[in-house]
């Protein structure tokens, strides 16, 4: 409770110093204040138009997110057991990662489009990497210990799979989902940005186009409220797939 309070307070204080500060201290025009970003806010949820254009921004994040992050996982798992050829892939798949994903979204117009399905594609994109990286990180540290053990006892690769390795990278697969999701949504908004004429990104970029500093806010307020839902989605899914650890944690908690 004491902390929520002392967040409360620095928030307090942070938009009690902008709504003066503004056009006293600083130009208001393009810092705009936080009674004016309100109303805007108020303006697009009452209009509608936040509704239709946030749900065109979370339909792409969304499947974006499934593909790239089932994807990743199950190549990070298929690699991550066969030592061969993840090594031999090993300085492409780093080569891919440090290139930022960003850089493709204009190639991905060239070879798929301005509609939604170049959003989604580069989203999965984005997601894939970040989801592909930590399961095989996770899958390469499992305990040889145990995998030797299992092998003894006669089992099968499945056997291996199901008892040791996923039991194992679950923990690691739910890392990289939780980190993939604001760049999914940044993936769909940059997406936006460059070609569309829908979604947040859209909006973002309609707002700054009229120098709507209040509207390039509202819209940004958006993305963050977005962002937390969705984070709070996987976090929830987390809990579901893995209640032993929701359990350790609410322990610990107590103690």
């Amino acid at each position: 409770m004491k902390i929520w309070i002392i967040r409360l307070v620095i928030v307090g204080g942070f938009l009690a110093f902008w709504e003066g500060g503004s056009g006293t201290l600083f130009d208001g025009y393009f810092a705009s204040k936080p009674s004016a970003i309100a109303e805007e806010f108020w303006q697009l949820l009452v209009s509608g138009k936040l509704f239709y254009h946030a749900a065109i921004t979370i339909t792409e994040a969304l499947a974006g997110f499934v593909c790239g992050g089932s994807v990743g996982a199950a190549t990070g798992v298929l690699l991550g057991r066969n030592e061969t050829i993840g090594k031999a892939l090993d300085p492409i798949i780093l080569v891919f990662y440090s290139l930022p994903k960003i850089a493709l979204a204009p190639l991905f117009v060239i070879w798929f489009g301005i509609d939604v399905e170049m959003k989604i594609i580069l989203t999965a994109t984005i997601v894939f990497f970040l989801v592909f990286l930590n399961t095989y990180t996770g899958v390469r540290g499992v305990s040889p210990e145990l995998i030797a053990i299992m092998k003894l006892m006669g089992a099968r690769e499945s056997h291996i799979l199901g008892k040791v390795v996923l039991p194992s990278v679950v923990t690691w697969i739910f890392t990289g989902l939780k980190l993939s999701v604001p760049y999914a949504l940044i993936g769909a908004i940059v997406g936006e940005l460059i070609a569309a004429n829908r979604g947040l990104g859209y909006l973002l970029s309609n707002a700054a186009g009229q120098f709507n500093t209040a509207g390039v806010f509202a819209t940004i307020v958006a993305i963050v409220i977005l962002t937390i839902l969705l984070n709070l989605a996987v976090r929830l899914f987390e809990r579901r797939m893995m209640p032993w650890q929701a359990e350790q944690q609410g322990r610990e908690m107590s103690i």
